[in-house]
């Protein structure tokens, strides 16, 4: 059921249910709930009751045993109430953030049992390149009962009741939507204001950071002092980067369970975590730039209040910072990059489909290492 957000399930949990009155059976990391199969199934109740509280993937690829169709597979998905808590299964250290650590972060084990890459709890995804794999639209809306990717998007969370919870569960799986298009948000008028490309930002921007800087200077009439002032505001803006990201992006604790905050949230940053490849969602659109940076220009001015252009040459560098930034998302998600980039682009791209809860510089990971949020490098793990 949509904002039903599904338990997790111990082993012994798992053995109380293995009677005809309640039968639990478990696929990979999913818990299933089979007690009205057993009297119906075609192979016989006993069957059932044999793999009660245990793996049933063989068995269901047992040609001999029993042939199980599509239909059957997709019947199966219909009582699914849970997963299985993989922790125990790891072996490798938690400290490294990947297996072993909290369920909130860690590598799903079981999928590695047929042969597949383990998957990360979280994102339901093994590598970067997860992120470009195009989603099915009709098997994604079937199995997670989420969004349905080929409606509009606005509306089906505006009036899918969904709890908290649940919302943040689904909007950190990403999603790539077909042949790399945008899927649509608002389906109306308003879909063409949701996308903004990435030239957009530095043809507006830059000639107002020029401007700044200029007037600006010319009130400090001193270039050296100027300079130290503009490079400040640039400091600066690292991190509000960070504290942005962190702080009001990731908001997720803090975050009101109602529709209202699910949906600010959704199309502040959820969306960009939803559909992490989304080309014309991904740099900032002017009019929220503006409506996120007022604030700042104002506390900018009551810091360097004994000098308004001061203030302005520090707010100048600060904005020249953020086209930096944006530019750097974009290219990160979409380009191929000298080495240095290289290594942010597998950072950035880490946050989305390993850990969403760590890594929130963009342009660097010095807060990141300040503040203790730096994400671990990535272990390869060995399928068996």
């Amino acid at each position: 059921m949509p904002g039903k957000t599904l338990p997790i399930f111990s082993t012994a949990d798992l053995r109380s249910h293995s009677t005809a009155k309640s039968c639990y059976v478990t696929r990979g990391s999913k818990v299933y709930d089979v007690t009205s199969f057993v009297n119906d199934h075609p192979g016989g109740g006993d069957l059932i009751l044999d793999y009660a509280g245990q793996d049933i993937s063989e068995i269901m690829r047992d040609i001999p045993s029993h042939d199980h169709s599509e239909a059957a597979y997709e019947i199966l998905e219909d009582h699914h109430v849970g997963f299985l808590d993989s922790t125990p299964a790891s072996k490798m250290n938690g400290s490294n953030g990947v297996a072993g650590a909290a369920p909130a972060n860690g590598l799903n084990m079981d999928g590695a049992t047929d042969g597949r890459k383990p998957t990360y709890s979280t994102t339901g995804m093994s590598t970067e390149e997860d992120l470009t794999i195009e989603t099915d639209l009709t098997a994604d809306y079937r199995t997670h009962k989420f969004l349905d990717l080929s409606r509009p998007l606005f509306s089906q969370l505006w009036y899918g009741g969904f709890t908290k919870d649940f919302y943040l569960q689904q909007v950190h799986r990403p999603r790539h939507y077909k042949g790399g298009e945008s899927a649509p948000l608002f389906g109306n008028f308003l879909e063409p204001l949701t996308k903004t490309a990435w030239w957009v930002v530095p043809s507006i921007w830059y000639p107002v950071v020029a401007y700044g800087t200029a007037v600006g200077f010319a009130g400090l009439q001193n270039y050296i002092v100027g300079s130290a002032y503009w490079v400040l505001g640039l400091c600066i803006w690292t991190l509000v980067e960070y504290g942005l990201h962190r702080c009001l992006f990731h908001i997720d604790g803090y975050l009101p369970d109602n529709r209202v905050g699910i949906s600010l949230h959704f199309l502040l940053h959820g969306i960009h975590h939803y559909l992490p490849m989304d080309k014309y969602r991904l740099v900032m659109p002017p009019t929220l730039f503006v409506l996120l940076a007022t604030p700042f220009y104002y506390i900018t001015k009551s810091v360097f209040f004994y000098n308004w252009y001061a203030a302005v040459t520090v707010f100048s560098g600060g904005v020249f910072g953020y086209v930096c930034y944006d530019m750097t998302h974009y290219f990160l998600h979409h380009s191929s990059l000298p080495d240095y980039y290289k290594q942010l682009k597998k950072y950035h791209l880490q946050h989305h489909f390993a850990d969403y809860e760590s890594g929130f510089g963009v342009t660097s990971r010095f807060w990141d290492k300040v503040f203790g949020t730096e994400l671990p490098p990535l272990q390869p793990v060995k399928v068996e």
